[in-house]
């Protein structure tokens, strides 16, 4: 029986091209994409999961309760990591760890060779918590010393060119200090959120500011991150009652709550607000996943349409079947087996399909996937495929094989209102996603644009900045005075903040503060001239100057006077002794998705990057100058810098992904839509080649011929546009109200898309409308 079947549709499908021809792209254009997105949400779930022991590792975080809610910060104290060793039975391990991103990249040198890379500081449990597995060493040893270096295998083939007899070389840091090579770890894989080349012992920087955080006994600390492993059989629950109490049991007053969150969903919902977990990446795993069911929903819906539009020329085929005693289950098995047939042939178009696009998709996606054949991909695929097969070939199977024997083999099929409706309604819902990807496109295009091109109360442009290290760091003022007498260089200064992130915060008091009140800083330490370098706007006051000597006075954003509610603040004490000397306009120091809060800038000596402006167009020749001024002072100091601009870009890189992503995907759904409705539109008018040839006949002109076909689907478009705006619409609004800035919602947004799917539509249908028309009516009267 299945031989006969197989027969019957290799059959079908020369008698039938066109149809198959339609349902092949668009089964296989539908899988692709749902491929894609497998592969892309595949990885995003295994961020984090290749550590051993992932589902027993935890952070603690901590909620600080102020006057406006909750705010939660993954860093935490120093002491806290001995503590829950010591007092808690159900931790094995903890570590309290500087994160890379706040480490930085330092400078490593072995004989003549030089180099950049990055890396952390980790308490001695840190290999004992994660599996960054070690080729040389011991876990329990390797970073027991301060004076040891643990490096990645890459990091030792670049500095060693080899991997063998490393252990007890040393490694000259940042041209002061040697180290030596303790143990080699493999390299930190891809799924990492984490992402270091070498790593120090907490201890290294025991007496140097501000690493030093790590190591103090201070509980009012904070910068490290404290992770730890539970014992297996834990009752989590109990454990974070226990942890919360900590603070307030070293300290009644502390305000702050710890709370351990699972390390390895850190990445996907890495969102909190008012203390509690709300989101984060998860939010697009979840939409991409929508999408490729909804994508494949499309596929389906052709299949189903064409297949049961196309019904009329298999009536003898299922007459005679029916007639010598076919039973309905006979047609279901036929008719299945031809959906599975048809999805696997387009399963090996899509896999096609998606080995040579791969590499594009990655560079859009910024991943390095693999169409890797394992036990996960296959079932993956396969039953992706099942559940396309079974889902586009159910409805025409249960349709076609119903129709009545004496009935089919008079050659007359009775068309139901149902049927009818069930068909239209089916383009109804193709559209209807359709125009909602294509919404989504729009809305977070215009988001990304308001974003990069927003007032963010500083000039981000022509901004580089590179880390002060080694002399640099020892004689900034002299390198800043430099540094200005260079052509094309504008202004030059120094901070402890990236200017695109949350840096540290603090609480304060000042003269006549309310009790009550419990406003948190965020603490940006500047050299003199950085406001200038900046181009921020003094609202009240004045800007740091060496003549006032104001190395004890403070600088405030608009939005931190407003919580203190000073109304003259310029000469208020701050903790008890430092005047405020101005009031700087707001500016944004974060992603829209957050709202400026309160900051104070102070001068500081610790500061640790380099800002200089340079003048548009000067930038190649500038930064020749600045590399040799770098070098007079740093020899052997590899130079790197960044382009402020390019890092605030990266901000919105998932967002910008995202609205990459969703172009493609929208535009594979309207080509699927119209391959459906090109071939419907091309059964309508075979069915009605008779009453198209009479209306010729009678004297209707090819445009009235043209216009009569088309309305029967721009009517189906036009109830797909009024389904699909308010759908949009909150899905809009509720992925715009994640940032605390955003664009209004226009009407054109909505018609646009609308519009924009009509217009497909007809060009699809009319071309086919078009060609009906033009035929000759003698050849339609002929037939009959």
């Amino acid at each position: 029986m299945l031989k006969h079947n197989i027969k019957l549709f290799f059959r079908n499908i020369n008698r039938n091209l066109s149809s198959f021809l339609i349902n092949i792209i668009g089964l296989s254009t539908g899988l692709a994409c749902a491929l894609f997105i497998a592969l892309w949400v595949s990885d995003e779930l295994g961020v984090d999961k290749f550590h051993e022991n992932h589902d027993r590792i935890y952070q603690v975080a901590e909620n600080l309760q102020f006057s406006d809610g909750i705010q939660t910060m993954v860093e935490s104290s120093a002491p806290m990591a001995e503590y829950l060793v010591a007092q808690m039975p159900e931790v094995e391990y903890a570590a309290a760890t500087i994160d890379p991103s706040w480490f930085g990249k330092h400078a490593l040198s072995v004989g003549d060779h030089n180099l950049k890379a990055q890396g952390q500081l980790v308490g001695k449990d840190y290999f004992n918590i994660f599996s960054y597995n070690l080729i040389e060493g011991d876990e329990n040893q390797v970073i027991a010393d301060p004076n040891s270096i643990v490096i990645s295998k890459g990091l030792a083939l670049k500095l060693f060119g080899t991997t063998e007899n490393v252990v007890g070389r040393s490694i000259e840091y940042e041209k002061s200090r040697q180290f030596q090579v303790s143990g080699i770890f493999e390299d930190v894989p891809a799924n990492s959120t984490v992402q270091f080349d070498f790593v120090l012992s907490d201890k290294a920087y025991k007496d140097e500011a501000p690493w030093n955080s790590i190591n103090t006994d201070h509980w009012g600390s904070t910068g490290p991150q404290v992770y730890l492993t539970v014992k297996e059989g834990t009752n989590i629950d109990a454990l974070k009652v226990k942890v919360a109490k900590i603070r307030n049991e070293i300290n009644e007053n502390d305000l702050r709550k710890s709370i351990l969150i699972p390390f390895s969903e850190h990445y996907l919902h890495g969102t909190y607000k008012n203390g509690k977990q709300i989101g984060g990446r998860i939010e697009y795993v979840e939409l991409f996943s929508m999408i490729a069911i909804l994508i494949l929903i499309i596929a389906c819906i052709n299949f189903m349409n064409l297949s049961t539009a196309r019904a009329s020329k298999r009536l003898k085929e299922i007459g005679v079947k029916k007639a010598v005693g076919a039973k309905r289950k006979t047609f279901l098995f036929q008719f299945l087996s031809e959906s599975v047939l048809m999805s696997i042939m387009a399963l090996f178009v899509a896999l096609v399909t998606v080995a040579l696009l791969l590499p594009h998709f990655n560079t859009i996606i910024g991943k390095q996937l693999a169409l890797q054949f394992d036990l996960n991909l296959v079932l993956l695929t396969l039953g992706i495929t099942f559940v396309t097969s079974l889902l586009a070939g159910s409805y025409p199977a249960i349709y076609l094989s119903g129709f009545n024997a004496v009935t089919v083999l008079k050659g007359k099929l009775n068309r139901s209102i149902g049927e009818l409706w069930t068909r239209k309604g089916l383009v109804v819902v193709q559209f209807a996603l359709s125009i909602i990807l294509i919404i989504s496109v729009i809305v977070v295009y215009n988001q990304i644009k308001f974003a990069q091109n927003q007032n963010l109360g500083y000039n981000k442009d022509n901004i580089v900045y590179f880390k002060a290290e080694g002399k640099v760091k020892e004689q900034l003022p002299t390198f800043l005075a430099e540094l200005k007498k260079l052509p094309g260089i504008k202004n030059a200064s120094s901070t402890t903040h990236s200017m695109i992130g949350h840096n540290w915060s603090t609480s304060l008091e000042w003269e006549g503060m309310d009790p009550d009140n419990e406003t948190n800083f965020q603490i940006v330490g500047v050299d003199y001239d950085f406001i200038e370098t900046m181009d921020m706007e003094i609202v009240a006051g004045r800007g740091f100057n060496r003549a006032f000597g104001d190395s004890i006075g403070m600088i405030f954003n608009e939005t931190a006077i407003k919580a203190m509610g000073l109304e003259d603040p310029i000469g208020t004490i701050v903790a008890g002794r430092i005047p405020i000397v101005g009031v700087v306009k707001d500016f944004h120091f974060k992603s829209l998705h957050d709202k400026v809060e309160p900051l104070f800038m102070a001068i500081m000596p610790e500061v640790n990057k380099v800002m200089v402006r340079i003048e548009a167009g000067k930038e190649r020749d500038a930064i020749k100058e600045i590399h040799g001024i770098y070098q007079a002072f740093n020899p052997g100091f590899p130079f790197e810098y960044e382009f402020l601009d390019d890092n605030y870009k990266a901000l919105y890189a998932s967002e910008q992904r995202v609205a990459t992503l969703s172009k493609y995907f929208a535009g594979m759904a309207i080509l699927i839509s119209c391959l459906g409705l090109f071939g419907l539109a091309m059964f309508t008018s075979e069915r009605r080649k008779k009453e198209i040839s009479v209306r010729k006949v009678l004297g209707q002109t090819v445009t009235q011929v043209t216009v009569m076909l088309s309305n029967e689907f721009a009517k189906l478009v036009l109830v797909a546009i009024l389904i699909a705006l308010p759908i949009a619409y909150l899905l809009a609004n509720n992925w715009l109200s994640g940032f605390a800035y955003h664009i209004p919602l226009q009407a054109w947004y909505f018609l646009g898309a609308g519009l924009a799917a009509l217009l497909v539509a007809m060009l699809t249908v009319g071309s086919q409308a078009i060609q009906a028309a033009n035929r000759n009516p003698v050849d339609g009267l002929r037939e009959e």
